[in-house]
């Protein structure tokens, strides 16, 4: 464990650490939120998800906007890294390729906050698809 120097150490250590317990509390009841699961296989990573996913869980709590954010394997669309699953509640998941802090914001913005649909939607057939 890092040593405690200073008090913007120390708040930056509660920072970190109720950050943690706002994502466990927050796991009670992921089904009213918006769910959104980073792929963070090899691939992923090589490509930038965990980047994105950061990016994400930032915008998100910029925004103000109730998500829990989950991490997983491979979801099969490595030829589309980073990918992005969102669930919306009410809503099938959707997962987004190719998904870039640009493409963050989109899905934030527009799918998301206005329910419009967004490119670069993964079919079943791994096909990326347009608008």
């Amino acid at each position: 464990m890092t040593k405690v120097k200073s008090l913007s150490d120390l708040k930056a250590m509660k920072e970190k650490f109720q950050s943690t317990l706002d994502v466990r509390e927050k796991g009670n009841n992921q089904e009213e939120m918006v769910q959104i699961t980073v792929a963070m296989a090899t691939c992923g990573i090589a490509s930038g998800a965990k980047q994105v996913m950061e990016y994400m869980m930032e915008k998100a709590d910029a925004m103000k906007i109730c998500t829990v954010f989950t991490q997983t394997g491979c979801m099969g669309f490595c030829h589309a890294e980073p990918t992005v699953e969102v669930k919306i509640p009410g809503k099938e998941p959707l997962i987004f390729g190719h998904v870039d802090n640009k493409k963050a914001d989109e899905i934030f913005e527009k799918y998301i906050l206005n329910n419009e649909m967004v490119d670069g939607v993964l079919t079943p057939n791994n096909k990326v698809t347009d608008k």
